[in-house]
């Protein structure tokens, strides 16, 4: 039987839920207990697809084509293991799945309610990500805090689920700030009681509070809050400020947070394994050198936008041995020349995906820049475009050369739709969702980078390589290095008379692992170390 464990967050938001689910599950994992997680967002969205950028970050993308919530691309990271649409549940989803279920008369003409309908369907949610995933443990993560009116019906069916299952079989861990005030030189632990006492008002008691702190919690101040939430002191968990967010799970292990938690749950771990989770810090803690990545994105004023991007990158760090300092730059200030003194110090120019004309024309002056200055490049999704933007106008000639989402009336739409997309009107019917696979040239920088030949890649986009320019271009020496195996699609071009040029349309960090980097992430970053000569 699959055993749950009910993770909920008070006080305010963003104290790092998902950090804390992917950490337990990194730890679980290292003791051979086969584990899964769900994300529960209380959003009425269907999916994270259509949301911006700038108020929820990136959209995180699955094998299977699910637009999901960032969080899964913690789990994913740290857990390395992959997910599914079933592991992201909106509020959207459960309301749109009961309203069809009433429309279709499955509730016998019955007065559809919170209690049980939704609950009901929240809870069948849940099992069946446990089922589909045949996980021994699956990690629940309530998005939200304790107190929200759009939480209130999730916290309602976990209660409900915990006793269904039987209380054995489930725990809830609750997340929790414990703010240090300067004035007062100590930590407070007020909010903790209020939040647990608001948590307890509907009727469920955490077995583990995990605070987070400036400092590590101290014996009395874990004491204090034990006996006015009503759990043991060693239930008391220590959440610090780190440096480092793959530095989590070692703290949580140093509080024997999943000892605690096997043993509540009454599972027989393996020996503990976390020797290349070790290793991994060791290297990101004892670099041999630095490289500066210049990021040139579109929504720049959140990183969170850019999140998988970023952490792909410091994997690629990680795999070179040296620190990544990568800076985002907004591609509207390129866009006039004095803007392009931006990327003077950079030892590789990255340019990722978006949507949308704002800042394209700063984008294809970026991989003007890398191309002509033979610093190291990278291109993902819209930055493959922009790519190829900017070979037809700059070396193939072709003036006026665009992508026909920006620029409908361009003489040269070098970036189309495909001919059997073009009279799609639901712009969600025309993208590309998910792993698709690629078949590498043999002797290309991609190929030496992955070192094998088929590969599977996450896409999401719409537009495609227009392959009516593929002669014109690869006579001026752009290569397409990467196609679907019927040849049909670009997936990677490559400027080989560059060190490094490689530009994909897929989205490769997506698979990075800080444990395992992506390969085109690595070659990038071993690029960059040999551009800054470390």
């Amino acid at each position: 039987m699959t055993r749950y464990i009910f993770i909920t967050g008070g006080n305010v938001s963003s104290l790092g839920k998902g950090i804390t689910s992917a950490s337990i599950g990194r730890l679980l994992k290292a003791r051979g207990i086969n584990v899964s997680v769900i994300k529960i967002d209380p959003y009425l969205n269907v999916d994270a697809g259509t949301m911006n950028p700038f108020q929820h970050g990136e959209v995180y993308v699955t094998d299977d084509g699910a637009e999901t919530d960032l969080d899964l691309g913690h789990y994913e990271r740290f857990i390395d293991i992959e997910l599914s649409k079933r592991n992201n549940v909106t509020t959207g989803q459960i309301y749109d799945s009961v309203i069809r279920n009433e429309r279709e008369g499955k509730y016998l003409g019955g007065c559809v309610q919170v209690i049980p309908h939704i609950t009901n369907e929240i809870k069948h949610r849940i099992r069946l990500a446990a089922r589909e995933s045949r996980a021994e443990v699956l990690l629940v993560e309530i998005g939200g805090t304790v107190g929200d009116i759009e939480s209130q019906p999730y916290l309602e069916a976990i209660r409900q689920f915990r006793n269904e299952v039987g209380r054995e079989h489930a725990i809830n861990l609750h997340l929790t700030l414990v703010p240090f005030l300067g004035a007062a030189g100590e930590l407070k632990t007020k909010l903790t009681q209020h939040s647990v006492k608001e948590l307890r008002g509907i009727g469920i008691q955490p077995d583990l509070i995990v605070c987070r702190t400036k400092c590590a919690l101290k014996e009395d101040v874990k004491a204090k809050i034990s006996l006015f939430c009503d759990v043991p002191k060693e239930c008391v968990i220590s959440a610090p400020d780190t440096s480092e967010i793959y530095e989590v799970p070692m703290n949580f292990e140093k509080d024997g947070m999943a000892d605690i938690i096997l043993e509540r749950l009454a599972l027989k771990p393996e020996e503990n394994e976390l020797s290349d989770w070790k290793d991994m810090l060791d290297r990101l803690a004892n670099p041999d050198g630095k490289v500066r990545i210049a990021v040139v994105g579109k929504y720049i004023q959140i990183r969170d936008s850019y999140l998988s991007i970023l952490e792909a990158l410091k994997h690629g760090g990680i795999a070179n041995k040296v620190e990544v300092d990568s800076t985002l730059i907004d591609s509207s200030r390129l866009e006039k020349s004095a803007g392009l003194k931006l990327l003077e110090k950079a030892n590789g120019v990255l340019v990722p995906g978006g949507f949308g004309t704002r800042g394209i024309e700063g984008k294809v002056r970026a991989v003007q820049y890398a191309r002509e200055n033979d610093v190291p490049f990278l291109g993902i999704c819209l930055g493959m475009q922009s790519a190829v933007i900017e070979f037809a106008r700059n070396v193939c000639g072709l003036r006026g050369a665009h992508s026909s989402e920006f620029d409908p009336e361009t003489p040269h739409p070098v970036i189309d739709l495909m001919p059997d997309q073009r009279h799609i009107s639901d712009k969600g019917g025309t993208m590309r969702l998910g792993s698709y696979p690629c078949v590498l040239a043999s002797k290309s920088q991609a190929a030496q980078c992955y070192k094998k030949k088929n590969i599977e890649e996450r896409h999401r986009h719409r537009f495609e390589f227009n392959n009516e320019y593929r002669e014109k271009m690869g006579e001026q020496g752009l290569e397409f290095c990467g196609l679907s195996p019927d040849g049909r699609l670009v997936e990677i071009i490559e400027y080989p008379k560059n060190g490094f040029f490689v530009a994909t349309q897929f989205h490769p960090e997506f698979k990075s692992r800080p444990t395992r980097p992506h390969p085109l992430f690595e070659g990038f970053i071993r690029a960059a170390r040999g551009h800054a000569g470390v």
